[in-house]
């Protein structure tokens, strides 16, 4: 007897493995627009996931199933129609199917895949799970190079990069009101319900969150950083996140430490300074250790020099940017995980250290104490000479460090299904927060300072009008509403590209 969770893995894996576009578009509105065009281009591979099994099982399945060849003198597409309606059969006691999806969810960020980061493995993950849990999720980033228009990822994630180029940083530029468009159409044509905004760096989220309120949208914030005020840009960023959260109806920390500041330098705060400091030392302490530094930046030049300057050539491996699917094969080459940030609101880093065995060396920064179990991770203060008697530390214990045992516990330690049984309640606060007009919120903005508050107040009066004007020139019923990828449609496009063949079932 199929549960829930079965029939859907069935499914997906079956589209996965036998559709020529794997993982990427699935049907309609692929074109670099919002009309949407029903063709199928072969845009670039997201990240792909560990879970997912080889073809061969599901196209086994498949044929066992009626979807390859059949019975001699049957047509194809008889055993075509017949092994879609035995899936759908399989499919028809999915709660998915039943129950009507509880929330209609947008998460905004400038940061998404094919970017890789904390930030993006969030979203990602924390979408996938509310999936799962029977909502709608709808993810709206900018466009990635080529990756523009509408995409459908694993688990028919639906993905709006939008044509706007990255000015700074990933971010795109910070235009207040010309965004508004745009998103006002997205939010009414796929009907959504909250709008969850990521990451204090995104302009697109404080704009995105800035118009929905507006338009009397719920809206949730997730902050991802920790940061400092000794900074002009601190400063102005402080004032940005005071802006944005004045008005909304829930906000989520990530960590108990991320809940007392936001705001830091961005270049600095990894701590690759510390670094450059730290491996030439530990390198003079223990002749058979080497490094492996896997990212890039800005800061990558200084740690080459380093490697020059100490003739650390065979010990220092400098990988670059790291592709997601290598990840876990750069991570189990190593015995000891060295995060050096300066700031660190969670660090997701840490956690895919520790799942795949990995001793952690990490400052004592941000909420990294908050992260992991004493006797996984050797804390030290953001100090070269900290740091280094930390290694020492770390080099010692690991005989009596289990890399399997310390897998298993990570796994009852956190996971992603959980997340999301969190944030489902943060939604179901959030749309049983009031109603309020502009009136209303007006004086919020104006305990943000003496000046700032006055500012905001008529930038929040401005788009007001605005909306008023786009209402006027495109009513709201005249915008349509986004396709639904139902399940059979979604197996029709999968099965309309098999290869059909007449064989013995193989």
């Amino acid at each position: 007897m199929w549960n829930d969770q079965d029939a859907l893995f069935f499914a997906f894996h079956l589209l996965l493995s036998l559709f020529p576009i794997t993982r990427s578009a699935v049907a309609g509105e692929c074109r670099h627009g919002l009309d949407g065009l029903h063709s199928f281009p072969t845009p670039p591979e997201p990240p792909p996931l560990p879970w997912w099994p080889g073809g061969h099982l599901a196209r086994t399945a498949g044929r066992r199933a009626g979807l390859e060849g059949g019975p001699p003198g049957r047509p194809p597409s008889t055993c075509l129609h017949l092994g879609l309606n035995r899936i759908e059969g399989f499919l028809h006691s999915s709660a998915m199917d039943r129950q009507e999806r509880k929330h209609r969810i947008l998460m905004v960020s400038d940061f998404f895949f094919p970017n890789f980061g904390g930030v993006e493995s969030h979203i990602y993950y924390l979408s996938q799970c509310l999936l799962k849990l029977g909502h709608k999720v709808v993810v709206m980033t900018h466009a990635y190079g080529k990756r523009s228009g509408v995409r459908y990822v694993t688990g028919g994630l639906k993905v709006y990069y939008v044509p706007w180029k990255p000015f700074l940083m990933q971010n795109t530029l910070p235009t207040l009101f010309l965004t508004f468009p745009i998103v006002r159409a997205i939010l009414i044509r796929e009907k959504i319900s909250v709008v969850h905004g990521h990451q204090a760096f995104s302009t697109l989220c404080h704009e995105a969150l800035m118009h929905a309120r507006t338009m009397g949208y719920k809206v949730v914030f997730t902050d991802h950083s920790l940061y400092g005020f000794a900074d002009a840009g601190s400063i102005h960023m402080n004032k940005v996140l005071q802006f944005t959260l004045a008005d909304i109806d829930q906000a989520i920390c990530v960590s108990h430490t991320s809940k007392e500041n936001t705001v830091l330098r961005l270049v600095y705060r990894k701590g690759a300074d510390l670094l450059v400091e730290v491996i030439p030392e530990v390198c003079r302490l223990f002749p058979k250790v080497r490094f492996i530094v896997g990212g890039d930046g800005p800061k990558r030049v200084r740690l080459e020099e380093m490697r020059e300057k100490f003739s650390l050539q065979d010990r220092v491996e400098m990988l670059g940017a790291v592709p997601h699917a290598q990840v876990r094969s750069v991570l189990i080459s190593g015995h000891i995980f060295l995060n050096s940030s300066l700031t660190e609101a969670f660090c997701i880093a840490i956690l895919e250290a520790a799942s795949c065995g990995l001793l952690t060396v990490s400052t004592r920064v941000g909420g990294v104490p908050e992260v992991l179990p004493d006797d996984m991770i050797v804390l030290a203060q953001p100090a070269p000479e900290d740091m280094v008697q930390a290694v020492k530390k770390a080099i010692d214990m690991l005989p009596g460090i289990d890399p399997q045992l310390m897998h298993l516990r990570m796994k009852k330690l956190y996971s992603w299904d959980d997340v999301a049984k969190r944030t489902e309640i943060v939604y179901d606060r959030a749309m049983q927060s009031p109603k309020t007009d502009l009136l209303e919120r007006l004086p919020r903005y104006l305990t943000c300072g003496a000046w700032a508050g006055k500012l905001f107040c008529l930038v929040m009066i401005m788009n007001y009008l605005l909306w008023c004007l786009l209402e006027y020139l495109q009513p709201t019923e005249d915008i349509e509403e986004g396709n639904e990828i139902r399940l059979r449609h979604f197996l029709t496009l999968a099965l309309q590209n098999l290869p059909l063949q007449s064989g013995p079932d193989s």
